[in-house]
């Protein structure tokens, strides 16, 4: 309940601030990404927990749904800060959010593409077997990319456009994280993860 509590505030504060000011090419960008967190979210949540076999196979099947619309929506977020950064002239990577963006960015690629190859090509890993195996640590990474998906918009409110335009508060940010921690991490099976 928090952290979808806390998914609706970032989502709700972002659209708020983008909205009460003139929506330009840039504010594609906010919005796509803080979207993306919502439906993130909500694949990590169907996870947790699973019990039956059915309950897995299900929340498998919801959970790359979902993870693949979260990427769709990552990617239109990127491909339009890209776009106004090459029809502004705009520098590129000026900011740690800028940096933090491309390195969040590669890392969420990397983890879907794994986690879609081992759900829908195990034999890539040498069989279904051999892919389960891989889980564990795709499970670990996921909970590591979540919260680099957080320090990053975290750190989106010390750039120009939020200090200028949007107005959005680091601590706001920072209750809105701590309450998705509060609600994401105490429901890891330390089990699942080989601990």
């Amino acid at each position: 309940m928090l952290a979808e509590i806390a998914a609706l505030l970032l989502v709700a504060s972002v659209w708020a601030s983008v909205f009460l000011n003139p929506v330009i090419l840039f504010s594609i960008h906010p919005l796509a990404q803080s979207l993306g967190v919502l439906v993130l979210l909500q694949s990590i949540l169907i996870l947790q927990p699973t019990h039956t076999g059915e309950q897995k196979l299900v929340g498998q099947k919801i959970h790359a749904g979902l993870n693949l619309l979260s990427f769709i929506i990552f990617l239109v977020g990127v491909v339009g800060i890209e776009v106004n950064k090459f029809k502004s002239n705009g520098a590129h990577f000026h900011s740690v959010h800028g940096y933090l963006g491309v390195i969040t960015s590669i890392w969420i690629l990397l983890q879907y593409l794994v986690g879609f190859t081992m759900y829908g090509i195990p034999a890539l890993y040498g069989g279904e077997a051999n892919a389960k195996k891989i889980w564990k640590y795709h499970r670990l990474n996921g909970y590591v990319l979540l919260l680099l998906i957080m320090v990053t918009v975290t750190s989106a409110v010390e750039t120009d456009y939020n200090k200028n335009v949007l107005g959005l508060k680091l601590w706001a940010m920072i209750v809105i994280f701590i309450l998705m921690i509060v609600g994401v991490y105490p429901r890891i099976k330390k089990q699942k993860l080989g601990f």
